[in-house]
């Protein structure tokens, strides 16, 4: 491959990994051409864009990025096969890979870019598989403030009801 190529791909991927706020690190390989039709349609139909990578490549356009976060911990696991899964939710690619692992050994965890924060090996699979997106957050924020209005109003609504009947009652009673 020509320099201008390499460096090409390398623009391209600077541009994704900006453009993208999160990403995982996957092996893929070995997996028959049905299996990864299958893996790439179900990344399509979750909004997550799934890329095979070069590992140098790779490397070179996370240096390029300008992210100031310290990518070391994932150039270590830049070995073998790598696909990277850009997605806009943190949380998306963690939860399609164990779903997609339920019928297939593949794909692998490597590593991920996620809120800022770099997960590395399999057992951080589970841990960004729980992890709750900005706007699952954001509904637990408004859940909990729109609780005790709920409940002040509610009150209220029941008391009006109540003092009505107390009313009622004593005017009738008058008669």
């Amino acid at each position: 491959m020509r320099r201008e190529d390499k460096n090409a791909l390398i623009d391209k991927l600077t541009e994704q990994i900006n453009q993208y706020p999160h990403f995982y690190l996957t092996d893929t390989s070995e997996l028959n051409a049905e299996v990864t039709h299958k893996l790439r349609k179900t990344c399509f139909e979750k909004k997550v864009k799934l890329v095979v990578v070069k590992n140098t490549l790779l490397k070179k356009a996370l240096e390029r990025s300008g992210k100031s976060t310290d990518f070391s911990p994932i150039f270590e696991t830049l070995k073998g096969s790598t696909s990277v899964m850009f997605t806009e939710t943190g949380n998306v690619p963690a939860k399609l890979i164990k779903d997609f692992r339920k019928a297939h050994p593949k794909p692998l965890f490597k590593a991920a870019y996620v809120e800022e924060s770099i997960y590395v090996g399999e057992s951080q699979l589970e841990v960004l598989a729980t992890l709750k997106s900005k706007n699952e957050l954001i509904a637990d924020v408004i859940a909990l403030l729109q609780s005790p209005a709920k409940n002040v109003i509610g009150s209220l609504q029941s008391g009006g009801q109540k003092l009505s009947g107390v009313i009622k009652t004593l005017s009738e009673r008058e008669k």
